[in-house]
């Protein structure tokens, strides 16, 4: 009752009212009324209406308004922390100089007010949605807090009075609890996804959400109003559950705990008994999980996963693991005890709806509310990602939840808090696990049958999709705190977790090569597969290796490096590995073999430990190596071929591995694994393992030929290739050995910039950073800045001349590239294998430059770093007589030119040879002694040691081969001769102990030996260590080979005197090396050279480092070879000579053809390509040098026949036709217009030449008759067709068919076919029209140029005469049809509006108009690209080949079917006085346009064009004169308007005294004095703009001023006049000075004249005072005009300065913070792709729906408008500029750089920009000359849509 009556009182007064009874001691009443009113206004069943809302913002103020209210509030604001809270998109910025946590991040105004300058900072956009941490201490430094958050606000805020927010604590709750029971009543579970509707109740819960987010915006005061309601468990007991009486609140709560039960999650009431299970710490029994795998139930899991399951990949049953052993409390308990948990479990039910995202953030600042909030969040955590993995969102899910737990977790007081208080690390453990467990599958590496280990399946969304990235993100942040990175490596129980964890990766997406028909379906998972392994593996591991770097946690390293040997052991045992990896799997994922490594070298690095304490046994060892051994040898048969059949995604996975962002994580720890394998495994075994994993050993006999079981033969080469560079790799890679992270760091770039110049973004992105962002080496660390500097010079970014846009590069300084190249690094680093060519191209480039030596360099040698003492036992890895076996059986084939080697192998074996010699094993120095044959009756070698063994004599070997060899051959013949006694194998004992078989699977035997010594050892039971040796399985094929037999080889060499031999062999010479040549050489020198060099220095450094070798050296060069070569019976060796010599003679065939060649093109491009200088131009000026009447010839570019161009075979020239608004943007200043980038800046449009023309033809069609207007302009400013031509000549008919047959083609050309467009055959310069030539001359030469001693009153007369002609239709042929085509073309190209300027569209006058107005654009355009006057002289660049003089007969065929009506002719009021025009008008009909108002240059093309062709030069000379008169006329009515009146009286007295002087007209004081006179008479000409004229008269009138201003006046029509002389008639334009421009140009036109003035080249026909009066009448008779209007005609001022581009500022932020969130001008919204044109200014939404007219957007609306179809845009959020011309656009580059040269597209880097003006002035030059169709080769149909 009570709440009816406040309901209707006002709001106002029942709020005061209820604020004064409050705040009685005594409040009961006033309590209950409150409840009574809020019962009835918040009733949760009327719905979310406003009122509510209405009502309580008048009770929280109490009587005042709501925004004083708020005012009031913020003013006791004691807030810190900035806080604000953005959503993704937001621009924000990270500064890493002031940054604590890697997250750390600003919001603009913070960042603006604070100082960063000279900081490593970086703008950016925000993906999921953060908040700005100014003021926060924890996060980042307090140097970098803003000015607003630096100052403590807290101290001097008063504190807040008790009843300001009274209200709020009594009301606020109440509106909490009904958002709640919305949010339960709402929510209904969903049957299927497609009925889920929780939008809407989300929706209508918008209001108040967003109320509730105002509140947090008032500050620290009332946020803790809030933190305390939100926290109180007593209000949210009394309002939660309802009391009895309220039926609709119990129903409400029991909503609530049905919708906990359906989320599997169980209220802690109900547990009851078993609520003590709650403390149970996680993972009691973690061990279990292994060993409990292989009970692992596969029968189908819950209904609910199944639904998910069937799209599993391959339909393979998915694995459930028996979770009994983890603590099950974690992964389903929840109670909610206070507003705020329930809120946050809402939040999670409706999937993180942005509002309350944002508020729950929002409360953030309030330390208290923040503490209970991570602490709440934690308590939900399982539960989060468990509806994160059934969600349909889960991108925009994983985005709100990282938005939230990135602004908890990044604190590490926080984390650390809730770590040990709400066991956060288990939760996260666990909750990873349960995660990954929904995806298992068996894993089938190894024995597939029996397989017991399980694996993640790649196929699966939650890897394909990344679902779990925001639980791994949270798990990496925390662990980058030290405190709770210490609590990990701690807990063993934990780490055990963790390590079974990993181990679900370890195998994964396992590969099996395809051997028959290649797959049907390349499965794309691997993207998966290294995403998840780098992401859940690698990235915590990083993390956890930063806090093992000092002594002190020894321990931490040791527990993770047993833990991972322990898993690894039953990982061996779970898929039943024993010796032999299988055949054709492969795995690129064992991240427990990599956890092992990288924790491995960070013990002996950092902390001390000795290697040998942290390794298992020697057969532990054999068992790791394989499978990382196994992926070395996988890429050699990836990049041989043999995967071919797996598709190419298998070359992905290859290319994935070693590519920068993984190889640190992946190829790395590998590599060093194997190389602490080899160190302390036995090396023989070692490197007949290598050998047999790649498959090579049948290759590495001595015989000539050999079978090879398992390769191709055109396998082999590469595979033997690979095996080399492995090993050169493994024994000189010293990433993990030694180097520290300077040198590491320094190679990494080194080898980076070798391969290419680089910039310094890819640079950044290449160098392998430690992935953890607390380490050293953060991107753009200072060190990584010295270092750069270091080894690279910068190359500032320049233009080539086709346009192409450079960046800034760095590459390697000189020193670098002699002492640092080192190829090995490369290969290493190479995801392409095209990138070792490239960079030993430019290392080739390099020497030849520096004059080192020319030829084919060979891989540069290079010196290693020391090894760390631990790893000494590599070095033995060269020193075994296994590698010195297989180096002397390839030194051997290599010299015999046995087939499979390659200069690449005796590069890598040279190389080995190289790193034996410079790295000795320690121990033995008896290496003097010469040995003794006796003892090595079993084996090749006697020691170990490589430089004893280099000279050691191999006298014979046994071979097996097929029977068909050459050695069997041989050995037949030799039996043949009786040479020998013929010896079979069993008497071969006669020929000395020093027989071996050295048939290299005897490695392999030897291999099995060892390996069971060791197995036996360790007392394994035999029985299966001991495979069937893999050569019996292998059947022979069908059509089986020819039988091995055994032969003896007689061999008789050393290694060094093989070496001597391949020395002479590369050389070509006999006796290459002298005696001499030892005593000189020093072996430290010469690291750069072809193999001869190597060689050189390998035998030199043997010679000084034994004097046993140096004797058997002086043997070897001492014995002078006889001439022939060895075995001369052997056919190799003969084939070898005529194959070099065959090769040799296919070198200079080939030298020849390519010269003849370059010559052609050399012509080709001096004809076709001429851009420079017209002179050479084919078109032009081929008439002029033949003889005077013969026909100009043409070639055809596509038939190729050269010939005239006749009627009825017309040729044409191939043209673009393209309209252009380029002079209509031209201004009267020369400064470019500035863009605008306050609110107070604008551009006005008014001033440009376009505006200008427009508003004079308007201005006369108010007044005159229409067809006279239309010949007194030209129009074409804007939207003019402009025509160019690359010059090339084509057959229309030709042309024709060549349309056709692209028509036909349906590639994809860029170009659309239909519209007419194509690609100039010959040159490819985009085109879309053909203009015809005409036949006959090409220029009027001869007879047509002669001068005639004619009076100028016959001229006159003959001109008249020759316009009375009537034009003659041309006779129907196809050179007029092709005519009359082009003419439609020209028309079609430009848009109705820029061509329709008469009253009647369409009638003759406005088509005359728009014809010669084509002429005069392209004249304009031609002196604009001329730099705006003739002074350059013929060749200037820009004038590039010009189509003007077939352009002009084109247009005057087609206007002389218009004649005009001899009494309206011009050329009669021009030439004669006519007193009796006046009574010719009827009273209705306008006058015509007065001769002074017309347009001078108009009327010279009209004359021209409407005369017949070809026109005789003393014609057009006349028409010059006539016309120069009348511009001068105007241009002394123009200058005696802006005289003073006093000024105006003084010329014409000084006039009319020299009227009477002879010559008089030829003296502009006089003329002037007569215009002045005459104009006089007019009412009021001059009365009106005096008063202007004061203002600019400022100076007094001299006489040179008054020449100057007149030369001036009419510089701009001799300009012209002589452009059209010049193409009509093949006049040189002679260059000169600017002064000189004028006399120069009258000279040229044959205007009698002197420098000195410009009224001594008139030329009257009739007395010139007669015709200026006649002329000035004209204007003095418009009575009806009103004169303000027919001044402004008068005053015409035809110049214009050349058309700019906007100005831009300098700093890019300057634009993009002012633009980037202004709002469109027509529809209000900010855009989402804002743009601006570089032309006008204009903003414009690009691909905006909500701009679109006529489905067209505004983009390409606005090129229309303003550029006739070529638009410029920046656009504001890419930085990028696009060019749109017509129906294709093309994105043409960035003209803003950052400090390093580099654009930054789409601004991912951030970096500050700044304008290039370079770039600028060529964008500009483009749009002026436009050329953007052919420079820019990018172009694609925009469809209307940008």
């Amino acid at each position: 009752m009570m709440a009816a009556l406040l309901l209707r009182r006002d709001k106002r007064s029942t709020a005061a009212h209820l604020k004064a009874d409050l705040k009685r001691t005594d409040n009961s009443s006033g309590l209950r009324q409150l409840r009574e009113l809020l019962d009835s206004v918040l009733h949760p069943e009327r719905g979310s209406d406003p009122e509510a809302l209405e009502w309580c913002k008048w009770l929280l103020a109490g009587g005042d308004g709501f925004d004083e209210f708020c005012r009031t509030v913020r003013s006791y604001d004691n807030a810190t922390l900035c806080g604000l809270v953005w959503t993704a998109n937001f621009v924000a910025y990270r500064c890493r100089t002031c940054g604590i946590s890697p997250c750390m991040s600003l919001c603009a105004e913070c960042f603006n007010n604070g100082d960063h300058t000279g900081h490593d900072f970086n703008m950016f956009r925000s993906q999921a949605g953060g908040a700005c941490d100014c003021g926060d201490g924890n996060v980042m430094r307090e140097s970098g807090f803003c000015s607003r958050h630096r100052l403590k606000t807290g101290e001097n805020v008063p504190s807040v009075p008790r009843d300001l927010l009274l209200m709020s604590e009594m009301v606020l709750p109440r509106f909490i609890i009904t958002i709640i029971q919305y949010l339960r009543d709402g929510y209904t579970e969903p049957e299927s996804p497609a009925d889920r509707d929780l939008q809407k109740v989300l929706q209508q819960l918008d209001l108040h959400i967003s109320f509730l987010e105002e509140l947090t915006k008032m500050g620290g005061a009332m946020r803790t109003v809030l933190t305390k309601i939100l926290t109180n468990q007593q209000t949210f007991k009394e309002l939660s559950m309802g009391q009895e009486e309220n039926v609709y609140a119990k129903r409400n709560y029991e909503k609530y705990l049905s919708a906990l039960k359906s989320s599997g999650l169980v209220s802690v009431e109900e547990k009851g008994a078993g609520a003590g299970a709650t403390d149970t710490p996680a993972g009691a029994g973690a061990l279990g999980l292994l060993g409990n795998t292989s009970t692992a139930s596969l029968e189908d899991s819950s209904k609910e996963e199944d639904q998910d399951g069937l799209q599993g990949v391959g339909q393979r049953k998915r694995v459930k693991l028996s979770s009994s052993t983890k603590d099950p409390s974690i992964m389903d308990t929840l109670k909610h005890k206070c507003f705020l948990e329930e809120l946050l479990f809402w939040t999670i039910k409706y999937e993180f709806p942005q509002k309350m995202v944002t508020f729950l953030l929002n409360m953030l600042p309030d330390q208290d509310y923040k503490i209970t909030f991570t602490k709440t969040f934690v308590q939900h955590y399982a539960f989060i990602m468990k509806t994160l993995m059934k969600s349909h969102e889960s991108d925009t899910m994983s985005n709100r939840i990282v938005h939230i737990s990135v602004q908890l977790f990044s604190n590490e007081e926080l984390a650390r808090h809730v770590t040990e208080e709400c066991q956060l690390l288990d939760i996260m453990v666990t909750v990873l696990l349960y995660m990954m467990e929904s995806c298992l599958i068996k894993s089938e590496l190894q024995d597939e049958e029996n397989n017991r280990h399980v694996v993640v399946n790649c196929g699966e969304a939650l890897l394909k999709n990344n679902t779990y990235w925001p639980l791994v993100s949270d798990f990496i942040n925390i662990l980058s705190h030290q405190s709770v990175a210490k609590r990990f490596l701690e807990d063993q129980s934990l780490l055990m977790l963790w390590m079974s964890f990993v181990s679900f990766f370890q195998g994964m997406n396992l590969n099996k090569r395809e051997l028959n028909e290649h797959v049907e379906f390349e499965s794309q998972t691997y993207y998966a597969a290294f995403a998840a392994e780098l992401e859940a593996c690698a990235q915590p591991m990083w993390g956890l290796l930063t806090h093992c770097k000092v002594k002190e946690t020894q321990e931490y390293t040791k527990t993770v490096v047993r833990y991972c040997l322990e898993t690894l052991q039953m990982w061996f045992d779970a898929i039943g590995f024993v010796d032999e990896p299988a055949l054709n799997q492969l795995t690129f994922h064992l991240p427990l073999h990599r956890y092992y490594a990288m924790f491995l070298s960070k013990g002996v690095k950092c902390q001390g430990l000795d290697l040998d304490s942290l390794l298992p046994d020697q057969e532990m060892l054999m068992k790791i190596m394989v499978h990382p051994l196994q992926i070395q040898a996988s890429l050699s048969e990836i990049h041989s071929n043999m995967w071919v059949r797996n598709g190419l995604q298998i070359k992905g996975q290859a290319m994935t591995y070693v590519q920068s962002h993984f190889c640190n994580s992946m190829i790395d720890p590998d590599i060093y694994l194997l190389q602490v394998c080899a160190s302390r495994l036995d090396p023989d075994y070692f490197i007949s393992s290598v050998f047999e994993r790649f498959k090579v050993v049948d290759l590495l006999t001595m015989a000539s030929q050999h079978q090879n079981a398992v390769l191709d033969s055109e396998q082999e080469r590469p595979m033997l290739e690979g095996a080399l560079t492995f090993l050169v790799i493994l024994s000189s890679l010293r990433v993990h050995l030694g180097m520290s992270d300077d040198e590491i760091l320094r190679a990494e770039m080194v080898s980076q910039l070798c391969m290419n110049d680089r910039t310094h973004s890819s640079l950044l992105d290449l160098i392998p950073e430690n992935p953890n962002p607390k380490s050293g080496v953060v991107p753009g660390s200072c060190s990584f800045e010295e270092m750069l500097a270091a080894v690279a010079d910068f190359k500032a970014p320049v233009f080539e001349p086709g346009g192409s846009m450079q960046q800034g590069m760095y590459s390697p300084k000189a020193e670098v590239w002699e002492k640092e190249f080192d190829p090995i690094m490369v290969i290493l680093r190479t995801v392409y294998r095209r990138d070792v060519q490239s960079a030993m191209d430019r290392y080739g480039a390099f020497l030849k430059q520096s004059g080192v030596q020319t030829g084919n360099p060979w891989p540069p040698y290079k010196e290693r770093t020391p090894l760390h003492p631990c790893y000494k036992g590599l070095v033995r890895l060269l020193h075994c007589k296994t590698l010195h076996i297989v180096i002397f059986t390839l030194l051997y084939k290599i010299w015999m030119d046995h087939q499979t080697m390659s200069e690449h192998v005796l590069c890598m074996v040279l190389y080995l040879i190289e790193l034996g010699l410079d790295n000795q094993v320690q121990d033995d120095q008896v290496e003097e002694e010469p040995c003794i044959e006796e003892h090595c009756h079993d084996s090749w070698f006697p020691g170990t040691s490589l430089l004893s063994n280099l000279h050691h004599v191999i006298n014979f070997v046994r071979v097996r081969v097929p029977e068909t060899a050459p050695e069997v051959e041989r050995k037949r013949e030799r039996e043949r001769e009786r040479e020998t006694p013929a010896s079979t194998s069993s008497e071969s004992s006669s020929f000395g102990q020093n027989l071996r078989e050295a048939q290299v699977f005897s490695l392999v035997a030897e291999r099995r030996r060892k390996f069971q010594e060791i197995i036996n050892r360790s007392n394994h039971e035999a029985s299966q260590a001991v495979r069937p040796k893999s050569s019996s399985s292998r059947s022979l094929p069908p059509g089986s080979p020819p039988q091995l037999v055994t032969e003896i080889l007689e061999i008789g060499e050393s290694m060094l005197s093989l070496l001597v031999k391949l020395h002479q062999k590369l050389s070509g010479k006999q006796n290459s090396l002298s005696l001499s040549w030892l005593a000189e050489v020093d072996p430290a020198h010469h690291p750069h050279g072809d193999g001869l060099t190597a060689i050189e220095r390998i035998l030199a450094k043997a010679a000084a480092r034994s004097r046993h070798s140096k004797r058997c050296l002086q043997e070897i060069c001492g014995k002078v070879c006889p001439p022939i070569p060895p075995k001369k019976n052997s056919p190799g060796d003969k084939k070898s000579m005529d194959k070099e010599e065959r090769r040799q003679r296919a070198r200079e065939r080939q030298q020849k053809l390519l010269a003849e060649f370059a010559s052609r093109q050399k012509s080709f491009m001096e004809t076709a390509m001429d851009v420079e200088s017209p002179d050479t131009d084919a078109v032009m000026d081929m008439g002029s040098a033949e003889a005077l009447d013969s026909e100009v010839l043409y070639d055809c570019v596509i038939c190729g026949q050269s010939g005239p161009s006749t009627e009825d075979r017309p040729t044409g020239l191939v043209v673009l036709l393209q309209a252009s608004s380029v002079l209509g943007h031209r201004c009267r200043s020369d400064t470019p217009k500035q863009l605008p980038t306050t609110d107070e800046e604008h551009i006005y449009p008014v001033d440009t030449c376009g505006a200008a023309h427009d508003v004079r033809l308007t201005l006369m069609q108010r007044y005159f008759k229409d067809s006279s207007c239309l010949q007194s302009v030209s129009i074409g400013w804007d939207g003019g067709v402009y025509v160019q031509t690359c010059g090339h000549t084509l057959h229309i008919d030709c042309h024709k068919s060549y349309m056709e047959s692209l028509r036909n083609d349906q590639v994809l050309q860029g170009f659309s076919v239909d519209k007419g467009e194509f690609t100039c055959p010959l040159c490819r310069q985009f085109a879309n029209s053909v203009l015809p030539c005409r036949p006959g001359r090409g220029m009027e030469t001869g007879a047509w140029h002669t001068p005639s001693n004619k009076s100028m009153s016959t001229l006159v007369r003959e001109v008249e005469d020759l316009q009375e002609q009537l034009g003659i239709f041309p006779a129907e042929s196809n050179l007029s049809k092709e005519m009359e085509s082009v003419i439609k073309d020209i028309k079609n190209t430009t848009q109705k509006k820029y061509m329709d300027y008469g009253k009647n569209p369409g009638s003759p006058d406005n088509d005359f108009l728009f014809m010669y107005s084509v002429a005069r654009t392209n004249l304009e355009l031609e002196l604009v690209h001329r730099g705006g006057d003739l002074c350059s002289g013929g060749a200037s660049a820009a004038a590039k080949r010009s189509c003007l003089n077939q352009l002009f007969h084109v247009l005057a065929m087609h206007m002389r079917l218009y004649s005009i009506d001899s009494a309206y002719n011009p050329w009669t009021r021009l030439t004669q006085s006519t007193h009796s025009r006046e009574t010719a008008y009827c009273d209705d009909e306008r006058p015509e346009v007065p001769m002074l108002f017309r347009d001078v240059p108009s009327l010279l093309i009209i004359f021209i064009l409407t005369m017949p062709q070809p026109l005789r030069k003393e014609h057009f000379t006349c028409v010059v004169k006539v016309l120069y008169s009348l511009q001068y006329t105007q241009a002394l009515a123009a200058l005696s308007v802006r005289f003073s009146r006093e000024e105006r009286l003084a010329w014409s007295n000084t006039g009319a005294a020299k009227k009477n002087t002879p010559n008089s007209d030829k003296s502009w004081e006089s003329l002037l004095g007569h215009v002045i006179s005459e104009l006089t008479k007019a009412k009021d000409v001059y009365d009106t703009s005096s008063e202007e004229a004061l203002v600019l008269s400022s100076s007094v009138w001299s006489p040179q001023s008054i020449e100057f201003s007149l030369q001036q006046f009419c510089l701009p029509f001799l300009r012209l006049s002589c452009l059209l002389q010049h193409h009509l008639y093949g006049d040189s334009l002679p260059g000169c000075l600017v002064e000189e421009e004028f006399s120069l140009l009258a000279g040229c036109l044959g205007l009698a004249g002197s420098a000195q003035s410009s009224a001594a080249c008139l030329e009257w026909n009739i007395s010139a005072f007669d015709l200026i009066s006649q002329w000035c009448s004209e204007v003095i008779t418009l009575s009806d005009a009103p004169t303000q209007q027919s001044v402004s005609l008068l005053v015409q001022d035809p110049q214009w300065a050349a058309p700019r581009l906007l100005h831009l500022p300098d700093n890019y932020n300057t634009i993009f913070q002012y633009y980037h969130r202004k709002s469109c001008t027509s529809c209000g919204k900010t855009p989402k792709d804002p743009a601006l044109c570089l032309v006008c200014g204009a903003f414009v939404c690009l691909k905006g729906h909500c701009c679109k007219q006529q489905g067209v957007c505004e983009c390409v609306l606005h090129s229309q408008h303003c550029g006739a179809a070529t638009g410029i845009f920046l656009l504001i959020n890419a930085s990028v500029i696009i060019i749109i011309r017509g129906h294709r656009f093309c994105l043409w580059g960035s003209v803003y750089l950052d400090a390093h040269g580099e654009e930054d597209r789409d601004l991912r880097r951030g970096k500050p920009l700044y304008l290039c003006e370079e770039r600028y002035r060529v964008l500009e030059q483009q749009w002026v000359s436009h050329t953007f169709d052919h420079i820019n080769k990018r172009w694609g149909p925009h469809y209307n849509g940008l």
